[in-house]
């Protein structure tokens, strides 16, 4: 038994196999029965997910469909939807209706995808692990012990069990890679720019990046087609014409030049992570790439400059949230100060009150310099960098974590050393270039990751690299143990 893909959803549809509404049921049933296991849900949309399958079955019956018409998917649950509750995974947001709809989720809703409902995440997408979340952790469908990754642990979640086909995430510092690279599917960062980041709940504005989530390469690319573009609302956004991402999948790869970075293979990973990366290389030799040894010497220095500025931008971010608009806010205040004060204390969740005050700290009076000033600098380096290498290779390969994915509660003692697991992602978000996790092995039973990164706006290359990847192996197609198609 196998979990569809969308794009076999799509195609479903598009033959009359059967309708959203009826593939909309199925799914529903299946969370509603199946998720507690996971908690990759906070939010479920039943009502409106019917509505909007309906009306994507009459349009469809009308001959105005299109690729994703009827095709369901979810949100992380930091995409701002009209009239539905967008809690960030925080007690601060718990209550908060958005009275907008994301650029994100409106270009999905106008190209007839049908929502299912929010899906979990880290507080605010503060963390590598989906532990922080205000309404418990996610569990990974290939061992429940294991935590999926974060801070998109419950898009990645709900595609790899086969709840949704497909689900939209957001990466910071890893955010889309590294639960993909845990729970075995298939998850890409664009270009800093190319998709709209309006209507997200802003975590460090500089290097937040929406991308789509899938078992596939070809499905990342349907849902990319939709969601990249220019947007006026987005003063980020960049106005350049969208490739079309499904174009060039079938191109093959004789004369590709893949860079491997001789720092990534260094003290630190795992070695039967190691050892899946290197058969995936080997895999791409066969298919016709050149492999060449690089340098990215700046690799080290990406965390410290990377917490640095993420957490500076997060104390700007969040110093909205005071307990006056919108929002949690304690009960009985004696004053301004203590409506202040017990807002945010009891509102946010330990992992953000660490950043904020890192940030506030790093921006403070006698200490930008030392610390907000020099980590941009050092972005630039890490820019530089990368931008010589490309100039070199077409792609950059790599892990994207040092280890499988980890047992539940075995760094949230640590902080330092959950942040050591961002240390292969980090980097292509300061660079601001794309970057994609691809499922390329398991050790001891849990997925891993390949990382492809390349230049700028060169999404639609990455995802042809991926996609023959995946017509010569089946790591993307295996199915958890613990998922909704097992448990059937």
């Amino acid at each position: 038994m196998s979990i569809p893909t969308l794009s076999q959803i799509a195609h479903g549809l598009s033959t009359g196999h059967f309708s959203s509404e009826e593939i909309t049921c199925d799914l529903l049933a299946d969370i509603v029965a199946k998720d507690k296991q996971y908690n990759s849900f906070i939010t479920i949309t039943k009502t409106l997910a019917l509505v909007q399958a309906r009306a994507a079955d009459q349009r469809r019956s009308q001959g105005r469909a299109a690729p994703l018409t009827g095709v369901p998917i979810a949100h992380k649950d930091i995409f701002c939807t009209r009239g539905i509750r967008t809690s960030c995974a925080s007690r601060m947001l718990d209550n908060f209706v958005p009275p907008y709809e994301s650029t994100v989720s409106q270009r999905l809703l106008d190209a007839g995808s049908v929502c299912l409902g929010k899906t979990n995440l880290d507080e605010f997408a503060m963390g590598s692990s989906n532990e922080t979340s205000y309404y418990g952790v996610v569990n990974n469908p290939w061992d429940l012990d294991a935590v999926p990754g974060g801070s998109s642990g419950g898009s990645t979640v709900a595609v790899a069990a086969g709840l949704v086909p497909g689900a939209t995430g957001t990466d910071t510092g890893g955010s889309i890679r590294q639960p993909a690279s845990f729970c075995g599917v298939t998850g890409i960062k664009p270009t800093y720019g190319r998709v709209s980041r309006f209507g997200i709940i802003a975590y460090a504005s500089s290097l937040d990046q929406a991308g789509p989530i899938a078992r596939t390469a070809e499905d990342v690319a349907l849902m990319l087609n939709v969601m990249a573009g220019f947007d006026q609302q987005d003063s980020t956004s960049v106005d350049r014409a969208v490739d079309d991402y499904c174009a060039q999948l079938e191109q093959p790869l004789k004369g590709l030049k893949i860079g491997l970075p001789k720092e990534y293979f260094g003290p630190g990973l795992d070695d039967g992570v190691a050892q899946c990366i290197l058969s995936a290389v080997q895999d791409y030799e066969r298919l016709g790439a050149q492999i060449l040894d690089i340098s990215l010497s700046k690799l080290p220095l990406s965390i410290a400059a990377y917490y640095v500025i993420a957490s500076a931008e997060a104390s700007s971010n969040l110093s909205r949230y005071d307990g006056v608009r919108y929002g949690y806010r304690c009960d009985q205040p004696t004053g301004l100060l203590d409506m202040y004060c017990r807002s945010r204390a009891e509102g946010f969740g330990t992992e953000v009150k660490r950043r904020i005050m890192v940030g506030t700290y790093a921006l403070s009076e006698g200490y930008f310099d030392a610390y907000y000033r020099k980590a941009q600098c050092i972005r630039r380096l890490i820019k530089n960098e990368f931008e010589h290498a490309l100039a070199q290779v077409d792609v950059i390969m790599g892990p994207v974590t040092p280890t499988p994915a980890f047992n539940q509660g075995s760094k949230t003692v640590n902080p330092v050393g959950m942040y050591l697991e961002d240390i292969y992602t980090l980097s292509a978000n300061l660079a601001g270039i794309p970057a994609m996790s691809v499922p390329a092995g398991f050790v001891s039973g849990r997925p891993v990751g390949l990382q492809i990164m390349g230049n700028y706006f060169a999404e639609a290359q990455l995802l042809q690299i991926a996609h023959q990847y995946q017509k010569v192996t089946d790591w993307h197609l295996q199915i958890p143990p613990h998922s909704s198609q097992e448990c059937a």
